[in-house]
């Protein structure tokens, strides 16, 4: 009998934002079930992401889910805390992949088996496009939630990115608990 092959996409969501958690999905896909569609999240309307959400959780081999905190990021920094969620997500899987393509050009250390980072995956294979989809859906649920507790940011139109508004209510309010200290316009809205 031959092992089958099990290709497992990451990708994350939330490294540039001034507040919340990054997150990372993790997704093997089933190849008897194949999600047409499926693109980088960013280049998917909301409604398109939150359909593909439901339909790749149902029909993917596996699929996990892995955060970091915005207080593991200040204490880490932005690109070892975007590890440490990757690695959360492959964890989540609860099974172990042959091999793993990473979008970007940066593989974390410590993965359970070969991995590669592949520019723009996202949007040229399919098990990274999944991820891509389920780290931003569940990234946006996540900061709507926060926009609720924390009210005055806007967190719920802009997930917690530099845009006018945010620093506008940066410079009024100060940070929140899930602001990212260690990035600079947080760091100056103290002074």
């Amino acid at each position: 009998m031959t092992k089958t092959h099990l290709l497992c996409g990451v990708d994350e969501a939330g490294r540039g934002p001034w507040a919340g958690p990054v997150c990372a999905g993790a997704v093997i896909l089933n190849p008897e079930s194949p999600i047409g569609g499926l693109n980088d999240s960013k280049k998917l309307t909301e409604k398109r992401r939150i359909a593909l959400e439901s339909e790749i959780q149902e029909k993917a081999l596996a699929w996990g889910l892995g955060w970091a905190s915005p207080s593991e990021i200040d204490e880490l920094n932005i690109r070892q805390a975007t590890h440490l969620a990757m690695r959360r997500a492959i964890e989540a899987l609860g099974m172990m992949p042959s091999e793993i393509q990473i979008d970007g050009n940066d593989v974390p250390k410590g993965l359970p088996c070969p991995a590669t980072a592949i520019v723009k995956g996202d949007g040229s294979v399919a098990e990274i496009s999944a991820a891509s989809i389920l780290a931003k859906t569940a990234r946006d649920r996540l900061m709507m939630e926060m926009d609720e507790k924390w009210p005055g940011y806007g967190f719920a139109a802009h997930k917690g990115y530099g845009v006018k508004r945010h620093s506008e209510a940066l410079t009024q309010l100060g940070p929140s608990p899930i602001h990212r200290m260690s990035f600079k316009p947080v760091s100056a809205a103290l002074r």
